[in-house]
């Protein structure tokens, strides 16, 4: 496998992972499982990805890149390579905790106390409780050290007060990694915490955010005059910048999903128009020469975000801090994901093929936002990759 200048070949223990999952995925994912991942936000599908969360977890395949003193399976990078190519191929739901899971587990793993590690993550692993991630605010979204919600010791309690915006499946939560600021005359990066918080500390109020594509799974999320123990702080006071970055480091990590998604929903494309009816006498969308002219360039395009995604994967194996080539790679495939989602809807328009593409043409608004703005992701590739100066 070529990545840049960088060939990496697969061992035999991970095309062995590669055969197990598919054997198990065949056995165990259903069609229910797959439309609940599709049509995500109801109460009815929230259950069903719930309880795939738990048979995953009874499997063993939940958390394979945990250490095994964790409940995982301590997974190399190519071995958990393997599983999110073969599970994103497959429409396995990406899991209803997946913020506990990659970023928020790495964090307490990291700067965890002993009875945090032992008390929270093997709840998490088994989906018996669930995580949301407090960064974001209305003053403060890809600048996060922007943030005001502020955390005021008194005794011992922290008394928080503030706003949190775009929280995902924080109407679901039972625990909240809380960024918030203990000392307002630090620099900005310098005065932020971490707290865990439980959602259901009196105080705290839930307003779900319904987006373009019907879907509730973002959350306004307000604090007033709450007591949180300060036995809650993750990591040391004044220093949650670190597991901030921490945190975000993770949920760029996995870069080998990017391409399989994006490789999924084009061949679903190429599907529908192969088997789409001729319309009006001007034939199927399939033989339109403008029509394969896009998919041909989107075809192109994804084969450049793959070898993005996999220099960044190389860079993991040597070593090597993958978070800005990661982010390049985001950036990439967020525009991708929205062009192959407007190809879909030019030729289907709100109704053809189930409105499958008018629901993509909505939901793909929002990947050159969630997880960093491509503005400022741009800033982390000039800064990082080029290294151009900030100014």
């Amino acid at each position: 496998m070529l990545v840049g200048a960088i060939d990496f070949e697969l061992p035999p223990e991970a095309e062995q992972l590669r055969v197990e999952l598919r054997d198990w995925l065949q056995a165990h994912l259903t069609d229910a499982v797959i439309d609940a991942a599709q049509h995500r936000g109801g109460a009815r599908q929230f259950e069903i990805l719930l309880e795939w969360d738990r048979t995953m977890a009874t499997a063993g395949w939940a958390t394979i890149d945990w250490p095994v003193e964790y409940g995982g399976r301590g997974a190399t990078v190519l071995e958990q390579l393997v599983f999110t190519e073969e599970t994103t191929l497959f429409g396995c739901p990406t899991p209803v905790n997946v913020i506990g899971l990659n970023n928020i587990a790495p964090a307490i793993m990291q700067f965890g106390t002993e009875r945090q590690r032992t008390e929270l993550l093997p709840r998490m692993r088994t989906a018996e409780e669930i995580w949301c991630q407090g960064m974001s605010e209305p003053d403060a979204g890809s600048d996060l050290a922007s943030l005001r919600t502020s955390a005021v010791v008194d005794g011992d309690s922290f008394v928080v007060n503030g706003q949190k915006t775009w929280t995902s499946v924080a109407h679901h939560a039972d625990w909240c990694a809380l960024f918030v600021r203990t000392d307002p005359d630090a620099p900005k990066h310098k005065g932020i915490s971490c707290l865990i918080v439980d959602m259901s500390i009196p105080g705290i109020e839930v307003r779900p955010l319904v987006t373009l594509g019907a879907d509730a799974e973002f959350n306004e999320v307000f604090f007033d005059d709450v007591r949180v123990p300060k036995a809650a702080l993750l990591g040391p006071l004044n220093a949650g910048w670190s597991v901030a970055t921490s945190t975000l480091s993770h949920e760029r990590a996995g870069a080998a999903r990017l391409y399989a998604m994006t490789t999924r929903r084009l061949r679903r494309l190429v599907n529908d128009l192969a088997t789409a009816p001729a319309e009006h006498g001007y034939g199927s969308p399939a033989q339109d020469p403008c029509v394969l002219e896009r998919l041909g360039a989107l075809d192109v395009r994804l084969a450049y975000l793959k070898v993005l995604c996999q220099r960044s994967i190389s860079m993991a194996l040597t070593g090597k801090d993958p978070s800005a080539q990661s982010s390049l790679a985001k950036t990439v495939w967020g525009e991708l994901e929205q062009d192959v989602a407007a190809l879909g809807f030019d030729v289907f328009g709100w109704d053809g093929a189930d409105g499958s593409w008018a629901r993509d043409r909505c939901t793909t608004r929002s990947l050159t936002i969630a997880g960093g703005t491509t503005q400022v992701v741009k800033n982390i590739t000039a800064q990082r990759v080029l290294g151009l100066p900030r100014n």
